[in-house]
């Protein structure tokens, strides 16, 4: 719920987030000692995944 900050996401009920967020097709790819997640283009949701995934990468750390 966190990076679902200004999206309607935010309200959705845990059935509809599975159904629409955790089944975008994707693939995990290392390169370089990185890791790449890389989703589809034609998902109807990925830029909000990738949108959310960023605003939780810039949260702080935990103290």
């Amino acid at each position: 719920m966190l990076g679902f900050t200004d999206h309607d996401a935010r309200r959705w009920e845990p059935k509809r987030i599975r159904l629409r967020i955790f089944s975008v097709a994707g693939r995990i790819a290392t390169h370089a000692r990185r890791t790449y997640l890389r989703l589809s283009k034609n998902a109807s949701w990925s830029t909000l995944i990738v949108t959310t995934l960023t605003r939780l990468a810039a949260l702080p750390a935990p103290a």
